[in-house]
């Protein structure tokens, strides 16, 4: 497989590093650029797409850009795609009080990767999800919601980077980008 140049589309390095980490012994060259897009609402998919599209346009050539969501089934997949709000108004450390009230703790971490020709073009989407469970924060707290999604006895927080890299919905979802992108060359 010919390198395959990616633009990106983060202003999150946490994100970044975390990608570029895994893409490391894939022939994807990734550079990153932070676009300020506006976000609809809509299902993981439709928004994924809706920013790629968006993106494309901004930039005038091939995107990629990445949603993050956290799918409690207490709630019937909510707060999905708005995850960041509910993180951003309660914090790290007290994100697990809401399901407080419930005895189903468990969850899916879910990452959309949406890959865009350029402009006027559709969009390709990759998912990746992983079960777990909401627990107290436990571990770094530096990065969104990982030290509350505890995964087969450790949150991503207290995983090593490799380790959860491996089976992580970002890591899920990145390895079927890149067996998509061995079929297009």
């Amino acid at each position: 497989m010919a390198p395959k140049e990616l633009n990106f589309i983060t202003g999150n390095k946490n994100k970044l590093a975390e990608v570029q980490a895994i893409l490391s012994a894939t022939p994807v060259k990734l550079q990153s650029q932070a676009v300020d897009l506006v976000e609809i609402q809509g299902t993981i998919e439709e928004i994924s797409k809706d920013k790629a599209r968006r993106a494309a346009e901004v930039i005038n050539g091939p995107v990629l850009v990445e949603d993050t969501c956290l799918c409690f089934n207490a709630f019937d997949e909510l707060p999905g795609p708005y995850v960041k709000w509910f993180l951003a108004a309660l914090g790290v450390q007290q994100f697990h009080k809401l399901l407080a009230g419930f005895d189903d703790k468990s969850a899916q971490a879910v990452c959309t990767f949406a890959y865009c020709e350029g402009p006027g073009k559709e969009p390709t989407v990759f998912q990746g999800r992983t079960d777990g469970k909401i627990v107290p924060a436990r571990g770094p707290t530096h990065f969104g919601w990982d030290a509350c999604f505890e995964y087969e006895g450790q949150t991503y927080a207290e995983m090593p980077k490799e380790e959860k890299n491996k089976i992580s919905h970002r890591g899920r979802a990145l390895a079927k980008l890149v067996e998509w992108l061995k079929q297009e060359v």
